[in-house]
């Protein structure tokens, strides 16, 4: 129960367009968060992770949000992980005078930071979006190192 109530907050987050970490997980609501609108443009990517198991699942190049979301979360279970989520979501421009209005940045890259050593059982992270992959990956280190462990860079993805 204690992980599908981080998972729904965790989406609930991320569909209000902000980039999460370890840091940022609580105790939130139970149910379900409603899926992202049909109308965002764009060419989305999302980085799924299983800090019980450290095991992540990537996907892009999907039409819509929530399909890079799904599909990320299903690679993150076949490789083994259990309490897969999304940890972050990137998306490109298709067009050059792509602008849905939504406030949903237009980053391209994604990346996802893992600690060295599992702590308690679990493997802390951080994951970040950016207009580059450069970006992404320092703001994932970044956001991984801020609990004090030595992180390296597990998986980058960009649109």
């Amino acid at each position: 129960m204690r992980a599908r109530t981080a998972a729904a907050a965790l989406g609930i987050l991320l569909l209000l367009g902000r980039q999460v970490s370890s840091a940022d997980l609580s105790a939130g609501p139970s149910e379900s968060p409603a899926p992202p609108p049909k109308d965002e443009k764009g060419i989305w990517a999302a980085i799924a992770y299983s800090s019980a198991d450290a095991k992540h699942g990537f996907f892009w190049g999907a039409d819509e949000r929530q399909e890079a979301m799904d599909i990320a979360v299903k690679h993150c279970q076949n490789a083994g992980g259990h309490a897969c989520t999304v940890v972050t979501v990137s998306r490109n421009h298709r067009h050059r005078d792509d602008d849905d209005q939504t406030g949903f940045p237009y980053n391209h890259c994604g990346a996802l930071a893992v600690a060295k050593r599992a702590h308690d059982r679990l493997t802390r992270w951080g994951a970040k979006s950016a207009e580059t992959r450069s970006e992404a990956e320092d703001l994932a280190l970044q956001a991984c190192e801020a609990a004090g462990e030595k992180c390296t860079i597990r998986e980058w993805v960009c649109t």
